[in-house]
């Protein structure tokens, strides 16, 4: 979490009184010295994908679900009324807690290339690796619906963000949330820009790659790999374009990266439906 002053006047002229030496208030140096402590303890990867990238990870997964499948979800929604698979997605961000804040990401250390082991990366099984697993056990199991439903919940969430590259980058930058760039005119860090940046940057947004999605049919039973899915997203990471040399996101860095990230996004959402169509049927056989 990064914050800016520059382009807001009232806050730039509210933190100038410390500049003219005019006095601040004991209140005001707790809440400040409380946000600093906040913004430092802060976990990685805060909002993985934004929320438009995790509805449309949703959006294109319930389109690739087969009838069985299909069917479990809405029985499993029809708890909340209303509810679909899109809109459900951010639930796991909504909802996080210091306990389950390790559960979105996992750091692979860069002496390590790319390798997950889970003793070393996943001690007591806190990271999205793990909690991805935990979560499938249980939505495939004769757990009470309200818990199957929290399961799917967290399945759609998760899923979406181990193939966020940056959520299985370096502890180091705490998944480059620490490495800040310039993009579109902004200050921004790298982190927030995979997760939602590069995503709003094209005309249309995520629409448009929706709509360049050609009509799926369910996914043939896709090996259940989470921990190759985090591998995957590491070397991208340790590419050596990833992380722009002037922290200036271009043009080209830009050209450079939508491929990779709609091949991202596409492959949450295959592999998502497939962890879906497997799970669900499983479920009640």
């Amino acid at each position: 979490m990064v914050v800016h002053l520059s382009g807001h006047p009232k806050r730039q002229r509210r933190f100038g009184l410390a500049l003219r030496g005019e006095r601040l208030t004991p209140a005001f140096w707790r809440v400040a010295c409380c946000a600093w402590a906040l913004l430092q303890c802060a976990p990685q990867g805060a909002w993985a994908w934004g929320a438009q990238g995790h509805r449309w990870i949703a959006t294109l997964a319930q389109s690739q679900l087969s009838e069985a499948a299909q069917h479990q979800v809405e029985h499993l929604l029809a708890l909340e009324p209303g509810a679909t698979l899109a809109s459900i997605s951010t639930w796991a961000d909504e909802v996080r807690t210091p306990a389950t804040a390790a559960w979105h990401y996992v750091n692979l250390p860069p002496d390590a290339p790319c390798r997950y082991d889970p003793l070393r990366d996943c001690p007591d099984g806190a990271c999205v690796v793990a909690a991805i697993q935990t979560q499938r056990q249980l939505l495939r199991s004769q757990a009470t619906d309200s818990q199957r439903l929290v399961a799917l919940k967290y399945l759609v969430h998760l899923v979406a963000d181990v193939h966020q590259p940056l959520h299985a980058g370096n502890a180091q930058d705490r998944g480059g949330n620490r490495f800040q760039l310039q993009f579109a005119g902004r200050g921004t860090n790298l982190h927030a820009l995979w997760d939602q940046g590069l995503i709003e940057a094209p005309a249309g947004g995520p629409a448009q790659w929706v709509a360049r999605q050609p009509d799926r049919p369910a996914p043939a039973r896709d090996p259940f790999e989470p921990a190759s899915w985090a591998e995957e997203s590491c070397r991208i990471v340790a590419q050596p374009w990833f992380y722009p040399a002037s922290h200036r996101v271009d043009d080209a860095y830009v050209e450079r990266a939508e491929p990779v990230l709609e091949q991202r996004l596409a492959d949450a959402a295959r592999r998502l439906a497939a962890v879906l169509n497997d799970s669900l049927v499983d479920a009640r056989e």
